[in-house]
């Protein structure tokens, strides 16, 4: 990511993040690169430990259970309406 010094400074937050996200962040002056912001740590393993990721491809859901992405949100917004 290449960024302007002037934002920089006002998204400064935001690029730290991204920086512990693993992201590198260049940092110009008037178009220049001038600085860099990594993150001093490697960046965090992934949350899904691979052993999990290999089962659930080995073992995927049967076709009466599988959902798309707009199908549970319907849901949802049906369960949510019931609250009120």
């Amino acid at each position: 990511m290449n960024i302007n010094i002037l934002e920089a400074k006002n998204r400064l937050s935001q690029l730290v993040k991204a920086a512990q996200g693993g992201e590198e962040v260049i940092i110009a002056n008037r178009g220049k690169p001038v600085a860099r912001l990594v993150c001093m740590e490697p960046a965090p393993p992934p949350l899904v430990h691979a052993g999990v990721a290999a089962w659930l491809a080995a073992n995927p859901l049967p076709a009466h259970a599988r959902r798309r992405a707009d199908q549970i949100d319907a849901d949802i917004a049906g369960e949510r309406a019931g609250w009120e």
